[in-house]
């Protein structure tokens, strides 16, 4: 099951789905609430929320033994469903580019963006949201032209389709949650892929998630940036195929 990241949808996918369902895997995309075609309500965007959706699509579909996958904003909101649910219906955790444990600087925790700029891109979310994702483009690959014109396209496409509520309330969550308690909770196997050039979670991210799972394994992408579903997607898959069929 693969859950996506901030503002995308499941249809970020699209080159893994393949893969997986070509080596034999059932899988599972969930678009979270606010994003992409699912519905887009008013209201809590946290990731309590989040992991209450998961819960319940893995419930009906009565999932079983399932790797869970989460890119970005959608590996904190892995992490806090493992949490938050004793890992129920998950038996191993994979790690994209995670926004994890904390995406934004602590006095204790001198990682990644400081909280002021997550402030700036909430105030142009709701000045000017396309200049927002067009921003967030230029700095999501290793460089501004890792990823071609058309997939670069295609993600905007996707992005656009986020709600503004949807898309301020996560940066909120993304800001302000601290994951540090809920790693010590995660008892499963767990693979942190991450790109070596991410300018969005930085590197320092996957070796604090490395220290506060326990039976955790980083795989480093060298030449990606947070993208590196989409820079280096040969070596995403068979590292991502390789884990979950152990």
């Amino acid at each position: 099951m693969l859950i996506h990241g901030w503002p995308l949808s499941d249809a970020m996918y699209e080159y893994q789905y393949n893969d997986l369902i070509n080596n034999k895997f059932r899988v599972i995309g969930i678009t979270l609430r606010g994003f992409g075609q699912s519905n887009k309500p008013y209201g809590a965007y946290n990731y309590d929320i989040h992991a209450s959706d998961i819960k319940k699509v893995l419930s009906k579909l009565d999932i079983k033994d399932a790797v869970l996958g989460g890119f970005s904003m959608g590996g904190s909101i892995a992490i806090r469903y493992i949490s938050l649910y004793k890992g129920a219906h998950v038996s191993k955790l994979a790690l994209f580019g995670a926004a994890a444990p904390i995406w934004t600087q602590r006095k204790d925790f001198p990682y990644n963006l400081p909280k002021s700029a997550v402030d700036e891109l909430i105030a142009l979310n709701y000045k000017d949201r396309p200049k927002l994702l067009s921003d967030f483009a230029k700095i999501f690959s290793s460089t501004e032209t890792s990823l071609n014109e058309g997939i670069s396209s295609w993600l905007n496409g996707i992005c656009l389709s986020a709600s503004s509520h949807a898309t301020a309330q996560c940066l909120i969550a993304l800001r302000d949650t601290d994951l540090r308690k809920d790693l010590a909770k995660i008892k499963i196997p767990t693979v942190i892929m991450h790109g070596k050039k991410d300018k969005i979670c930085s590197f320092d991210l996957a070796e604090q998630m490395k220290a506060g799972i326990s039976k955790s394994h980083i795989v480093a992408f060298e030449n990606s940036g947070h993208s590196l579903f989409l820079e280096e997607t040969q070596k995403f898959n068979a590292e991502l195929i390789k884990f979950a069929g152990k």
